[in-house]
Parts: C-alpha cells; sequence; structure tokens
C-alpha cells in the first residue's frame, strides 16, 4: 500500500459516518475517487458512486460497499442535564458504559462520556447487560439549558470517539471498520483500473452507500438506479479464528487468510465461479463461507431490484465487529483489492452471469 493510499485510509476510517449523517465520510471519499473516475455522482439521501467509462457494447460492473456506521441518537435530555440514547443500527450496549463518546451539534463536536457507576456501589448480584435507554451519558451539564447552549438536541448523533491505530507490523484496529475499510477498498480499485494503458470494455461503478445498518435502504436506491449486469458486494464478515467463537456454529474464517466468497441464498453461481477462477488464476488466496438463507449484507437487496441483477458477496475478515477494537489484516485488505481488480479485469463483453435452463 503506496503512502498515499494508507494516509486516505486511515483519514476516511477516522471520518464519523453514523447511519443517516455519512456526509463528512462521503465528502472525503468522493474527493479521493475525483483525482481518478471519469465522474462522481450523488443522490437525493447521499450514496455516492464513481465511474470509470468502458465500451459502448461492454457490460455494466457495480462494486459497492456501505459507508455507514453504528452509532446512537439523542432521544431525551433530562432538566438535570442528563442525555439518553436509542441505537443506530447493531450498537453492541453490552460495551457502551464507561466510553467516550462524540455528539455531532448545531455547534460542532462535543465530548461526553457514558457513565458506568462504580462497582462499589451498585448491585452487582443480579447485574445485566443494559438497555439502550438505560445508557447515560454525560457532557459536564448542570441542566438541559447547558445542554442546548452546548448546540445539543433530541436527534443529534453520536458515536464513540475512539479512533484507528496500526497494530503490530499487519493490523488496524478500531472503530468502525465496518464498512468505511470497504469503500477504501473500491476506490483503489478504481484507482488501479484507472491506470491501465488501455480502458476495460465494461463500465464500472464503485458505489459508497448509505443506511446500510438498518437495511439497505441506500444500496436498494443506487441498484435500481444503475442497474448493473454484475455486482459484488464488499462488507466484513466475522473472523472466528479468536478462542470465544465455536467454528462448529460459525465456520472457519481466519485473518490473514484472504477474503471469503460467500455460496448461497442471494450469491449468483456463476459470479461466484468466476471469481474462484479469478482467485486461482492470480493466485489470490480466498476463503468461503455458507449461507443458506440471507447474508445480513446489501447484497440481500441488491440482487431483487427490478428482473434480477447477478450478485456475489466478498468479505474482509474481521475480528470483534461492531466493537472499538474492531480488527483486520492488511494482507487481506490487499489481496481483496486484487480479486476485486481481476474481476473486472476477466469481464468481457459476452460474458452474462445468468442461470441457463
Amino acid at each position: 500500500m503506496s503512502p498515499a493510499s494508507k494516509s486516505f485510509l486511515l483519514d476516511l476510517l477516522s471520518t464519523p459516518s453514523p447511519t443517516g449523517f455519512e456526509a463528512r465520510g462521503q465528502r472525503k471519499w468522493a474527493a479521493c475517487t475525483r483525482k481518478f473516475a471519469d465522474r462522481v455522482e450523488s443522490d437525493a439521501y447521499g450514496n455516492a458512486w464513481a465511474t470509470l467509462d468502458g465500451g459502448t457494447h461492454g457490460r455494466r460492473i457495480m462494486f459497492e460497499a456501505h459507508a455507514d456506521e453504528i452509532g446512537y441518537m439523542i432521544r431525551h435530555i433530562s432538566p438535570s442535564g442528563f442525555i439518553y440514547v436509542d441505537r443506530i443500527g447493531g450498537s453492541d450496549v453490552a460495551t457502551a458504559r464507561g466510553r467516550r463518546v462524540d455528539i455531532f451539534g448545531d455547534k460542532g463536536t462535543v465530548r461526553g462520556v457514558i457513565g458506568n457507576i462504580a462497582m462499589h456501589i451498585r448491585d452487582r448480584e443480579d447485574e445485566k447487560v443494559p438497555k439502550a435507554h438505560e445508557l447515560v451519558i454525560d457532557i459536564g451539564a448542570s441542566s438541559d439549558k447547558e445542554v442546548a447552549k452546548a448546540g445539543i438536541r433530541v436527534g443529534h448523533p453520536a458515536v464513540y470517539a475512539d479512533g484507528v491505530e496500526e497494530l503490530g507490523t499487519d493490523k488496524l484496529c478500531g472503530r468502525a471498520l465496518d464498512n468505511r475499510i470497504g469503500g477504501f477498498i473500491i476506490a483503489e480499485v478504481m484507482a488501479r483500473l484507472s491506470k491501465r494503458k488501455t480502458r476495460l470494455p465494461s463500465t464500472v461503478y464503485a458505489v459508497n452507500a448509505v443506511q446500510e445498518e438498518i437495511g439497505g435502504n441506500g444500496a436498494r436506491m443506487i441498484a435500481h438506479r444503475l442497474m448493473p449486469d454484475v455486482a459484488i458486494v464488499l462488507d466484513v464478515t466475522h473472523a472466528t479464528d479468536t478462542p470465544q467463537v465455536d467454528q462448529k456454529l460459525h465456520g472457519t474464517v481466519l485473518l490473514g487468510g484472504g477474503p471469503t466468497l460467500t455460496h448461497g441464498a442471494a450469491n449468483h453461481v456463476e459470479v461466484v465461479q468466476r471469481l474462484i477462477e479469478v482467485a486461482d488464476k492470480a493466485g489470490i488466496p480466498v476463503q468461503h463461507e455458507a449461507t443458506s438463507r440471507t447474508t445480513g449484507t446489501d447484497t440481500n437487496v441488491i440482487f431483487t431490484q427490478q428482473s434480477g441483477i447477478s450478485s456475489a458477496l466478498v468479505s474482509l475478515p474481521l475480528r470483534y465487529m461492531h466493537s472499538v477494537v474492531e480488527m483486520a489484516h492488511l494482507e487481506d485488505v490487499e489481496h481483496t483489492i486484487q480479486l476485486l481488480t481481476a474481476f473486472a479485469e476477466s469481464v468481457k463483453a459476452k460474458d452474462e452471469f445468468r442461470v441457463k435452463v
């Protein structure tokens, strides 16, 4: 990874983008992709996509990742100045107490803490994971008027204040690698494709979609708009190589073992087979996952658009998902970039990716 690419990656990962409030991250992603795309566009709700034009008779390939991260939304402010929240997406409240948060208000970012009562003075006999409405954010205010003076009201979003850092020699650790690291990967794929001496026959779209964490709303919008011939969805998946995970239940996915290919449900057999062939030819390590019903990703809403979009899910292994210590392996990132780039290069004008009966 070049120094410029790593700088963009770390900057993107450090930019808060809670679901429904993704504009900060989207602007940085768009500014980067404008350097090499033929054009970068956006829609009413903030989906952003970059385009590399191909031949007039080529296929239309879409690489899609989601831009949003989990977080919280202010739901109530007490007269004494304490702030109560609801979850945005799948925020894990079991890890919430005792953490710093950043609230994005009308006057800028306000730091707060989710209070954690000392173990000495709380009842620990029947202690349970708190519900979201039981979390209390303290910004150091003494009244609801002080909270309002700080520019904070009901409806403002918040995320954990933890950032990203390099861990060891080849790993990244931090908040919201799910899935801004996906946005980085598809941008890097487009950058590499743009440097080819000859244009691909295919037109390639890189889509950074909004609102995945609450049901794939952005992906549904953009898939309906673009209607590509083939779509590769890029998300993260659970690395199951830590002692706490039962691989008999969740399969075997290794950090550093390469991206995973998902089989079943939304994943078109011809697209998955092409990915396998491309990886084998290029010597790119891949792993395999099975999903008999639903992928839990934007793939679910993309493949059913209109008369159907031939789709497949490629996933980056991630430890400790939906926490502030999500961990990814930089070799997996590079291998995923290589796989998607090689896939785009493999697609010919005659390729249909359809089941023949």
